[in-house]
């Protein structure tokens, strides 16, 4: 009862009315000039900053016009190879010799292009319609390479055309010689099955690679020439590999995806 006596004393007193209000320390209004200019600085950021990601997908360095796996039209073993892998062939050009029941038979390439796998060996014994090689065509000896990559068919709408894509090349270590650049020519409008990215690409497998995650987007990416670099691209280091790319070799791209302002975000 004492204490509560003196306090309400002290509220009754009017002794204290004419002491000065005491305000924030400076080290409080520091903090708060601080804290408002962070504020204002972080909105006007919002509004005219911009902010760039990317969209990683695999993908695979071809010539752009696909492949066509080539099947043997006969049953027997096969007796001679004449094409090797990697070479140029013409139309009609000589690829195995087959013994059947009744003879030899030739099997001979559809159209011209570079014979990119053959799967037939000497000795082994292949059936009717059974795939004995896979050919990417090419027109002309000097087509330039393009770089087929599949995006997810949720993400097709987000790629850019005309966006800078950083392509990682499987056979070309990127620490020591860089990515290749390359700019998005042209998306795809629908997914692909795994059956047509394997016909276009000549192999079953890399139809399955491609679309493990579903069927994807294809976004054609188109590189950029250098023609004083060996490999005749343009990379992110000066030269480049001191050697040329073959096609269907496998890459991984980094699509840029256009900038937007962090606005854009928080508005609906």
């Amino acid at each position: 009862m004492q204490f509560r006596q003196q306090a309400l004393s002290k509220l009754q007193s009017p002794e204290e009315l004419d002491l000065p209000v005491r305000f924030a320390r400076p080290q409080g209004w520091l903090v708060l000039i601080i804290t408002v200019a962070v504020l204002i600085g972080a909105s006007f950021w919002a509004v005219t900053g911009t902010v760039s990601s990317t969209l990683n997908a695999p993908g695979i360095l071809t010539h752009g016009q696909g492949s066509y796996v080539l099947q043997s039209p006969v049953a027997g073993q096969v007796t001679a190879v004449l094409a090797q892998e990697g070479r140029r062939v013409a139309a009609n050009t000589p690829l195995l010799r087959v013994r059947t029941d009744r003879g030899t038979t030739v099997v001979r390439s559809l159209a011209a292009g570079r014979l990119t796998t053959m799967v037939a060996t000497i000795g082994s014994v292949v059936t009717t319609g059974a795939d004995v090689a896979s050919v990417e065509r090419v027109a002309h000896r000097d087509d330039p390479l393009t770089a087929t990559l599949y995006v997810p068919a949720d993400s097709g709408a987000n790629v850019p055309v005309g966006g800078s894509v950083d392509l990682t090349v499987q056979s070309v270590p990127s620490q020591q010689y860089g990515v290749l650049r390359g700019r998005v020519k042209a998306v795809g409008r629908t997914a692909q099955t795994r059956q047509r990215i394997g016909a276009y690409l000549g192999s079953s497998q890399l139809g399955e690679q491609f679309s493990k995650s579903g069927p994807p987007v294809a976004v054609l990416v188109q590189l950029d020439p250098a023609p004083r670099n060996r490999s005749g691209y343009a990379w992110s280091t000066s030269g480049g590999p001191p050697y040329a790319v073959d096609s269907m070799t496998l890459a991984s791209g980094a699509v840029h995806l256009a900038a937007q302002h962090p606005i854009d975000w928080l508005l609906p």
